[in-house]
């Protein structure tokens, strides 16, 4: 055993395991944990009547459902489609194949302020497919969900498509050889490979989705009650200098958002087992 640690320190691609450790725990305490904590700490200078009534106030509960459910959802709906772009840039050739491979990556790139006025004009009552639309989308919670669909789908694609690289065709063709239709071919040959990808795209997207803020707070139209996403609510609490306020807000979102990528993660390490296991 002592043998085996020896040869593995000496033999080790980055040398000075301990130093860099250091350093990269140092790191993540500078941009991580320690602005955490300074959240938790000036939240704990609330009492708990103060906290609960910050925290669970009409308007901060609107926001909250409409924050995680129209994430939840636009993070959903990135999955399938993502799913399917990555499907045909892999698979298919097509002309201006390479320029849609780029486009993917367009959300990455484009300052979200940007993102949110091209949306809101596209969108609104007079916008080039808003007025097509038989419903109202700019200025409603169906336009944060459209924001938050726009900046979630790389992910999905990203994560997905070098995983859908590496499967061989080969397991496509036994399958059909052994008399499997399309769909079970990638019910049970395809998706059990790409799930563990598939739902950290999704998880991704997700955590995405939770913290926008530049590109939903143009087409949402911030409307307490009914469009107004929980980061412009701590931001307006930061501007009325209420900034244990803001705080204890900035907590609940920091919990329950670990608290889901938690679940995500553990069905990640499902899915991975579950593969390994086939």
């Amino acid at each position: 055993m002592l043998l085996s640690r020896t040869l593995l320190r000496r033999h080790s691609v980055l040398p000075g395991f301990d130093l860099a450790l250091g350093f990269a725990l140092l790191y993540l305490s500078l941009i991580v944990l320690i602005p955490l904590s300074a959240a938790f700490l000036k939240t704990f200078t609330m009492t708990w009547p103060a906290f609960w009534e910050a925290v669970s106030s009409p308007r901060v509960v609107a926001s909250y459902r409409l924050t995680f459910g129209a994430s939840f959802a636009a993070a959903l709906l990135n999955a399938f489609f993502g799913l399917v772009v990555a499907w045909v840039l892999v698979r298919y050739e097509f002309p201006f194949k390479r320029l849609i491979d780029a486009l993917v990556d367009l959300p990455f790139a484009l300052p979200t302020a940007v993102a949110g006025i091209a949306l809101t004009a596209i969108y609104a009552q007079n916008g080039w497919i808003g007025q097509w639309l038989p419903f109202k989308v700019s200025f409603t919670p169906l336009g944060v969900f459209v924001a938050l669909v726009f900046i979630g789908v790389p992910f999905v694609v990203r994560t997905v498509q070098p995983v859908l690289e590496d499967v061989s065709r080969e397991l496509e063709e036994a399958a059909a050889t052994l008399g499997a239709s399309r769909l079970q071919t990638f019910t049970q040959v395809i998706l059990p490979i790409v799930l563990p990808a598939l739902l950290t795209g999704f998880a991704l997207a997700f955590a995405r989705a939770l913290g926008e803020y530049g590109s939903v707070i143009f087409i949402a139209g911030n409307m307490p009650m009914v469009s107004e996403i929980t980061p412009l609510l701590i931001i307006t609490k930061l501007e009325q200098y209420d900034v244990p306020g803001a705080t204890a807000i900035a907590v609940v979102m920091l919990v329950i958002s670990f608290a889901l990528l938690l679940l995500i993660n553990t069905l990640q390490t499902w899915a991975r087992k579950r593969q390994g296991g086939i």
